[in-house]
């Protein structure tokens, strides 16, 4: 069926009637995971709102308002639409490296007024849609050739080149396993995912040379944390340790030791899960 088939059959469903189509299963569950985020900050700050938990829910509501809008438009307007996202957020991740704004190291946000804005977290949304619209436009026969794997290569690799300058490996890596499973899902064959990560296998010598001296130790102390218990794997090893602690059912709601007693670093972002398992042990946890 084309995009246009689909689109006549939708051209008169009232964009009122496209909320109602949500599926109440999914808005469940964005709301309950939500709801996990605003309970463990709570607990981060010691059993109060300030300064995490009220601006979590905050963004949590404009969140879901801002999907609620977005089901409103014709899916036809995305459609149109996917490459100029996607030209946006390259140019948005050029600007990063033009004029960003310096944190922590890195360079990857971008202040536009009041506003402090991360490109690399907007682009993850533009590949999927400019991915999305690549793999409509070709049949499952035209989707199993190599040539065709070469567009999809140069969308997921852009952003990933532009996000590794700021630099940021993680980011890089989603934004790679974004692309990664938007091309499974169009039915490229497994056996070449297998034949892509023997290649990257071999490449890895190659990468490590490439890595900055921090993304070394990071994955050398994810490795082995004990090797340096005090210093680079203190936090992991805080965490392991946390996360024992908490046992099947867990210390219970605020009671968590780990984390309240800050021996538990950066438990408001990083180490969050870590926080929640301690206080609900492996069943909350899963």
């Amino acid at each position: 069926m084309s995009f246009a088939d689909i689109g006549g059959r939708d051209r008169d469903w009232h964009p009122v009637q496209r909320v109602w189509g949500i599926s109440i299963v999914l808005l469940i569950l964005i709301l309950s995971i939500g709801g996990v985020g605003i309970s463990a900050l709570y607990s981060a700050a010691g059993g109060a709102m300030d300064p995490w938990a009220s601006r979590h829910a905050i963004r949590l509501g404009v969140g879901v308002v801002g999907m609620l809008l977005l089901a409103m438009i014709d899916l036809r307007y995305w459609f149109r639409l996917a490459y100029v996202i996607y030209g946006l957020g390259i140019c948005g991740l050029i600007a990063v490296a033009v004029i960003g704004e310096m944190g922590g190291g890195a360079q990857r946000w971008l202040q536009i007024g009041p506003l402090q804005i991360q490109p690399s977290e907007f682009m993850k949304v533009a590949l999927i849609l400019a991915l999305a619209r690549y793999y409509h436009t070709l049949t499952i026969e035209e989707v199993k050739r190599w040539r065709n794997l070469l567009v999809p290569a140069v969308l997921i690799g852009m952003p990933v080149a532009l996000v590794l300058k700021q630099p940021d490996l993680g980011t890089s890596i989603m934004i790679t396993a974004a692309g990664g499973a938007m091309i499974f899902l169009s039915g490229v064959q497994m056996w070449k995912f297998g034949l892509g990560a023997a290649l990257a296998t071999v490449a890895v010598p190659i990468a490590w040379s490439q890595l900055h001296d921090y993304q070394k130790q990071r994955v050398l102390t994810f490795i082995n944390p004990e090797a340096d218990p005090l210093g680079a794997g203190y936090h992991i090893t805080q965490s392991k340790i946390a996360l024992g602690s908490g046992g099947v059912s867990g210390k219970g709601f605020l009671q968590g030791t780990q984390s309240h007693l800050n021996f538990l670093p950066e438990k408001q972002t990083d180490f969050i899960f870590t926080l929640w398992a301690e206080e609900w042990g492996l069943m909350g946890g899963l």
